[in-house]
């Protein structure tokens, strides 16, 4: 395990949902600083690290990850003080009854999310999944006292830090995608000293989970040229494999299809086989469901390529990776940005 690994249980732990990524821009900013020339924020929130090459004129080169999360939000308290709640983004309900959490109220509050026992449950419902209105947060408090530190729309973020499983394997909350921002620092830190020909713009964007809107709003305001997109994708579980579900430790995904810009595709594949960057392929015949998505239109259209990180068991609180799969992610971002940007005889826009 190296460094980097530690800062990724430090954002793993750091909540920062949907709408509410304010709480955790402090922490992201000085992570960027130390490898940009520039950083600033937009109108949305999202935090844009520049490094540029001193060469006018040139190309700019887009890196982004989300910083984003799934969470949930508070809808009401009762009379007994107990918490009921709505999600924000993809929660999936299976995932909820025996939760930590957070209350972001006016000081944070540890609470549990508690659902009826099966013993007090009517006949066959034991066999169902809980739904989200038949739970709620106890976070231990007099009713007086929680409607003193908790208002109706507070955030409520999943409270499971990261730790170390064996070898290489890490699991804990918000690896989607804290995991992409790692690997956008550690590609960052790996061109340090490299003189390149491009302008290189790290875009932590947010919320991700509810529309791609930072990616909109980053992508515009840094007009690339080229874009290189990291997030996760599904990793191979015992009861998940098949098509576009990959192992976790065999390298990062390329995904092939409309989304991403074949040129840069083909790049990636000779790149992986060039320097010994390992990598497996993704075939989607339509909206990746990622940042690529937005970023792939902006303004008149910017080719972009799209890697993924294998993760396990993705929107829960135990989302599982194997570090070795951000060191390739990175290691590929790396070897893009200083092949970018492509010779003009080469057609970027040309087929393959």
């Amino acid at each position: 395990m190296c460094a980097m690994t530690d800062t990724l249980k430090q954002l793993s732990a750091l909540g920062g949902i949907s709408g509410f990524e304010h709480t955790i821009q402090e922490e992201m900013e000085p992570l960027l600083a130390p490898y940009c020339d520039e950083i600033t924020r937009d109108g949305l929130g999202s935090i844009i690290g520049i490094r540029r090459c001193g060469k006018e004129n040139a190309p700019r080169v887009l890196l982004d990850a989300h910083m984003d999360g799934i969470g949930l939000l508070v809808t009401g308290i009762d009379d007994r003080g107990f918490l009921t709640f709505t999600n924000m983004g993809g929660v999936d309900t299976r995932i909820l009854p025996a939760c930590e959490v957070t209350v972001h109220g006016k000081a944070p509050l540890y609470g549990v999310i508690g659902a009826k026992p099966p013993h007090l449950q009517a006949p066959g419902d034991a066999d169902k999944a809980a739904k989200m209105e038949d739970m709620a947060i106890d976070v231990g408090l007099p009713a007086a006292r929680v409607r003193e530190l908790v208002r109706v729309g507070d955030m409520v973020s999943f409270r499971s830090p990261a730790g170390s499983l064996c070898g290489d394997v890490l699991a804990g909350e918000y690896m989607d995608d804290r995991a992409g921002v790692v690997a956008m620092l550690e590609c960052l830190k790996l061109l340090q000293n490299v003189q390149l020909d491009c302008d290189v713009y790290a875009l932590i964007a947010v919320q991700e989970e509810v529309g791609l809107r930072g990616a909109k709003t980053g992508a515009y305001a840094a007009n690339p040229d080229y874009a290189i997109v990291v997030d996760v994708g599904h990793g191979e579980t015992p009861d998940a494999s098949g098509d576009n579900i990959f192992p976790i430790g065999k390298g990062t995904v390329l995904t092939v299809g409309p989304n991403l810009h074949p040129r840069l595709v083909a790049l990636a594949k000779e790149l992986g086989r060039r320097y010994g960057i390992p990598y497996q392929i993704e075939v989607c015949g339509g909206d990746t469901g990622t940042d690529a998505w937005e970023v792939q239109v902006s303004r008149s259209g910017v080719p972009t390529l799209l890697l993924s990180i294998p993760l396990r068991y993705m929107h829960t609180t135990v989302e599982t990776l194997c570090y070795d799969d951000v060191r390739a992610t990175a290691r590929m971002m790396k070897e893009l940005v200083c092949a970018l940007p492509l010779e003009e005889e080469s057609g970027v826009t040309a087929c393959i």
